[in-house]
Parts: C-alpha cells; structure tokens; sequence
C-alpha cells in the first residue's frame, strides 16, 4: 500500500525533479516498487529475474532502454488512476480478479487480447507490438544497431530480416536523402546528356 500523500504521479514527478544518486520509485517518498524505472533518467532498465508468473526477458542480459518523459508520465497515470491503494512492484497486474496485484500471467495476457480483437475486429498478435515499433524506427533512419540493441538482437542482419519490412521507397528515400539521386549528371555512351 502506498503511504498517505504518496502517489505514483508524484513519485515519478520527485525522481524527475531529484539529483544525485540513481533514484527510483522505491527510493522516493517512502514509495515500494517498480525499482527498475528510474524517472530523471528517463530510463527502464530491463533485468532478468525470476518471475511469480513464468515470464521472462527477451535477452538473459541487463539492458537499459530510454523512454521519454511522455511515457513516464502516461505511466504515472495509469499507475494512479488503475493501481490505486495496491502495492505491486509488476508493471502488469491483475487489477480487478484474484489474486489482485500478482502479474499477469500469459493465459490471462492472452484472455485479454482475445477480448480486445474480439470487440475491435482487429486481428492482432502482441508480438506484433514489436514489429510496429522497430520497423519504424529502421524507416526514420535509427541505426540497426539500435534498434538491434534495443530489442535485444544479438544480430543485425536478424534484426533486419525480421523487422525490416522496408519497401522500395524506403529504399529510395534513403538513397535521395544520401545523396544518391541528386546533382549527378546522367551521360549515354556517346557523350548526350
């Protein structure tokens, strides 16, 4: 439970505000939890761990991502607007069936993503969640690298065979924006332009 005063909104605004030492929503306040998003840094650090629910990393490595301030924000809310008075260090929680507060677990993940094609008519996959964010940031020009860091490839020609996704005008817009497609003069063999 937090303690009285305490939100999630407010702890995420004092870590912002805070300097010096790495702080975190479990060091702010007197506030419990979610240690592994460290607000002023505008960082979630990704650690595996053993969980109550099975679910795991993508890599068996720490990582640190960067998020934006936005995120963290829209977080906070969530937190105080769903979490309430329940003290859960999980980032998805059950919030309404028993056991409140534990992690979701993959059935219950599922459960809820057959409920949400179902109402939307949108045939989705949660994997598909990383596919419409990395094949975007490889269109906006991020480098492989990052994208294969922050997804946790520890190849980049997998990366881009998975996320890739690029079409002929990425291509060409790359090529355009490089250089390639501008100020060059074209010759036939007999020397006509």
């Amino acid at each position: 439970m937090l303690p009285a005063g305490c939100s999630a909104w407010s702890a995420l605004r004092c870590a912002q505000e805070s300097r010096g030492s790495r702080p975190t929503l479990e060091r702010v306040e007197g506030c419990s939890g979610h240690q592994d998003i460290a607000a002023a840094e505008r960082e979630i650090t990704i650690v595996p761990r053993a969980n109550d629910n099975g679910a795991r990393s993508k890599s068996r490595q720490l990582r640190r991502i960067p998020v934006s301030a936005e995120l963290l924000r829209l977080y906070a809310d969530y937190l105080h607007a769903e979490y309430d008075d329940l003290d859960s260090d999980y980032v998805f929680v059950g919030l309404f069936a028993e056991p409140r507060g534990h992690a979701l677990s993959y059935p219950a993940v599922y459960d809820l993503v057959l409920r949400l094609r179902s109402r939307t008519g949108i045939d989705f996959d949660p994997h598909w969640c990383r596919h419409s964010l990395a094949t975007p940031m490889l269109r906006d020009g991020v480098p492989v690298e990052v994208v294969s860091k922050l997804f946790a490839r520890a190849s980049l020609a997998t990366t881009l065979s998975i996320y890739g996704h690029l079409s002929v005008e990425d291509a060409r817009r790359a090529l355009e924006t490089a250089g390639w497609f501008s100020g060059r003069d074209v010759t036939l063999c007999g020397g006509t332009k």
